[in-house]
């Protein structure tokens, strides 16, 4: 090696270093400047009610007439939690049944296949009867992401609700609790390819079916189509990360919890543990942990303060939310290996699954996503779109149509569950899935506007497809000059690797052994997700005699007048708990997140694989093209 050489390349081993030096401390101004900001507009919140002048004192009338209805309040709200937990162990001694709230029939049962796979091909029964017209058959395919069956339509104002009031011939595909044994998440591409073979053949006259997947269904369904582009005619994937890596400073914690907690070893301790099933609990805790003041506080206090007409809803939540679904090691470890850590969806869902390439789906493809979701950002869920075709011009010339519908506000389970969401997204997203078949190859955003209307009877939205570059997936929420962090997140890859191949032989031979069906039936219903219900159920004496005494303070009900002054200190309370949630949030946040970057970005640094760049990807320049669409 020449002398010049030499000192180029220790010239650009100390750049690099003093490129990430300059980035983190950068980096760490902002943390600190963010979470302050943050807390500043949190206390000016707080202290607006004594601003304004609304804690005045309270009368001898107003304490007394608001403890009468806070005790009464207090009762009521026990009696809730009551009900959730006998709800929880009802559900649990009936088998688990499907929480769907429409009339279906059973087509096929997946346990019957050569390959059999604990999801069922179910027809659905409108109340009232099909048009004459055979329209384009719908499919939903239910997300195996911790809770149990019935999401897509667990309710009237949901998207199997929405296909159904269009007019829809639909199915849905369906979950048990336990997993058969052995199965893969080829096995289940195998079973859902499948079932939509059989929708084609009951409807030979219709267009090829519409295929709908919610969060992991959806990035299952991907893989699907892409093996065999043939099988559906349109394809709508909501809240589904695609990219796990991608995402927003500060807002998308989510990606960095591999590289902190050293890659997928935790996932196939929590499956040896659980004799070879992993307890979709973890996965909701996990979820639950994302938001703690909203997990921990706020949806109690929603059903406190709400308590004589918010307790069916909240039990109807807890009933599917509450009841977590088990999956086989073999299928958890492929999810977080080839998807959340190794970002491979391109090369291969599983094991056991052939190559997958994006790029062979044929059929039009719509995307939504929210802003709001913790989950499934939208960077998360469009990323894929810039990583597969390097330019606008290779998404035309391929042929292929893809459409995005981005939501500013809604939380990830909101985009499945809001009756608002239901009626407004996912009822235009149906009804203009004829026009998204029609249009030319491209890229489009589906912007949906409010249309005030005198007559109730008419359309309130109004749909309109707006051609898009690739570059402008990302445009509004770029934050500019960035620390590239593609080398950081291929270091966790090999770190996983590393002591994924360490578990495997110094921990899983003797663990599987050791580890037999009653341990792992126990550390399930051990859990703290199971045992915050259990022990508020008629199990407990302590809550058993609510079910005999609710009654009678519904039917005595007195409750506080709204411009009780103790109505005010009590929401100022109840801000002030949610804002130390929250501030606890950011600092663990940005905990985690600088953490990340000081270990993988310092290794990072020093391998010289490392480098600033103030675009986040080549792909998303813009280019000339006089033949772009306005």
């Amino acid at each position: 090696m020449s002398h010049t050489s030499f000192f180029t390349q220790q010239e650009k081993h100390f750049s690099s270093i003093q490129a990430f030096l300059k980035y983190f401390g950068q980096l760490q101004r902002q943390k600190f400047n963010n979470i302050s900001k943050a807390a500043i507009q949190r206390h000016k919140a707080i202290l607006a009610p004594m601003r304004d002048g609304q804690l005045r004192q309270p009368s001898i009338s107003d304490y007394w007439e608001y403890w009468l209805d806070y005790g009464q309040r207090s009762l009521l709200y026990w009696d809730a939690l009551r009900q959730r937990g006998d709800n929880t162990l009802a559900h649990e001694r009936a088998g688990y049944p499907l929480l769907l709230k429409f009339p279906y029939e059973l087509l096929i049962d997946g346990r019957d296949l050569p390959q059999p796979v604990n999801y069922s091909l179910l027809k659905i029964f409108p109340e009232l009867e099909q048009p004459t017209k055979e329209r384009t058959p719908v499919i939903i395919i239910d997300p195996r992401a911790g809770p149990g069956s019935g999401i897509g339509g667990f309710q009237q104002d949901s998207t199997v609700g929405e296909s159904l009031r269009a007019g829809h011939p639909t199915y849905f595909i369906a979950f048990s609790h336990s997993p058969e044994s052995g199965q893969t998440l080829h096995d289940i591409n195998l079973a859902h390819a499948h079932f939509i073979e059989e929708v084609i053949r009951r409807h030979p006259k219709a267009d090829k079916p519409t295929v709908i997947g919610n969060c992991q269904a959806g990035w299952a369904l991907m893989g699907l189509v892409a093996a065999r582009p043939e099988l559906t005619g349109l394809v709508i994937i909501n809240g589904a990360p695609l990219s796990a890596r991608e995402g927003i400073d500060e807002h998308n914690p989510m990606r960095y919890a591999g590289g902190l907690l050293g890659g997928a070893w935790l996932t196939r301790l929590a499956s040896d543990l659980g004799a070879g099933r992993f307890d979709g609990a973890w996965l909701i805790s996990y979820f639950e942990s994302l938001n703690p003041a909203h997990s921990h506080w706020n949806k109690y206090y929603k059903l406190f303060s709400n308590i004589d007409h918010g307790v069916p809803s909240f039990l109807d939540f807890e009933r599917w939310w509450g009841n977590p679904t088990l999956l086989n090691s073999e299928e958890i470890e492929a999810i977080v290996d080839d998807l959340f850590i190794g970002n491979r969806l391109e090369g291969g869902l599983g094991r056991h699954s052939c190559e997958i390439d994006l790029k062979h789906i044929e059929a039009p493809v719509v995307v939504f996503c929210s802003s709001g979701d913790l989950i499934a950002s939208p960077r998360q869920a469009l990323n894929w779109i810039a990583e597969t075709y390097p330019s606008d011009s290779a998404l035309r010339s391929a042929g292929r149509t893809i459409v995005y519908l981005k939501h500013a506000s809604v939380e990830h389970v909101d985009i499945f569950l809001s009756e608002t969401v239901a009626r407004r997204e996912h009822r235009k997203l149906l009804s203009a899935s004829e026009a998204v078949k029609s249009l030319e190859p491209g890229l489009y955003e589906i912007l949906i506007e409010d249309v005030p209307t005198a007559n109730e009877s008419q359309p309130k939205h109004k749909v309109q497809f707006v051609a898009r570059r690739i570059a402008d997936i990302f445009s509004t929420d770029e934050d500019g000059l960035k620390y590239n962090e593609k080398s950081q997140f291929a270091l966790v890859d090999q770190v996983s690797k590393a002591n994924n191949a360490l578990y495997d032989y110094f921990v899983r031979p003797w663990l599987r052994q050791v580890v037999r069906e009653p341990f792992a039936e126990m550390m399930r219903k051990t859990h703290p997700l199971r045992m915050q219900q259990y022990v508020y159920s008629s199990l407990n004496p302590a809550f058993s005699w609510l079910a005999g005494s609710a009654p009678l303070v519904r039917a005595n009900r007195t409750t506080v007048s709204p411009d009780n002054p103790l109505l005010v200190w009590q929401n100022s309370w109840a801000n002030l708990i949610d804002a130390q949630f929250n501030g606890y949030r950011d600092r663990r946040d940005a905990w985690q997140e600088m953490t990340f970057h000081a270990l993988y970005g310092a290794f990072s640094a020093l391998s010289d694989k490392q480098e600033v760049t103030a675009q986040r990807n080549l792909s998303l320049v813009p280019e000339q093209d006089a033949t772009e669409q306005p």
